[in-house]
C-alpha cells in the first residue's frame, strides 16, 4: 500500500508539472506574439516619427521662404509708397503751377 501511495504522489506530481509546462508554453507563445506586435508597432511609430521630422523640415523650410518673401513684398510696398508720395507732391505743384498761370492770364 505504501508503495502505491507513493506511485500515485509521483502520478499526481508529474500530471501537475505536465500541465504547468503546456501552460508555461502557451505563456511564452503569448509574450512572443505580444513581442512581435510591439515590435511592429515600435517600427510604425519609428516611421510615422521620421515622416514627421522630414514634414517638419520641409515646413520650416517652407516658413523660411514665405518670410523672405513677405520681408522683400514689404521693402516693395515701401519703395512705391515713397515714390507715390513723391509723384503726388509733384503733381500738385504742376497743378499749382497750371492754376498760378491761368490767374495770371
Amino acid at each position: 500500500p505504501h508503495l502505491l501511495d507513493l506511485q500515485r504522489d509521483a502520478n499526481r506530481q508529474i500530471s501537475e508539472l505536465k500541465f504547468k509546462l503546456v501552460k508555461s508554453e502557451q505563456e511564452v507563445t503569448t509574450l512572443e506574439q505580444n513581442v512581435l506586435r510591439l515590435e511592429g508597432q515600435v517600427c510604425r511609430y519609428k516611421s510615422a516619427s521620421e515622416n514627421a521630422e522630414k514634414i517638419e523640415d520641409e515646413l520650416k523650410v517652407e516658413k523660411r521662404r514665405l518670410q523672405r518673401e513677405l520681408r522683400s513684398a514689404l521693402d516693395r510696398i515701401e519703395e512705391l509708397e515713397v515714390s507715390n508720395s513723391h509723384l503726388s507732391k509733384r503733381l500738385e505743384k504742376l497743378k499749382a503751377n497750371r492754376n498760378a498761370l491761368l490767374a495770371q492770364q
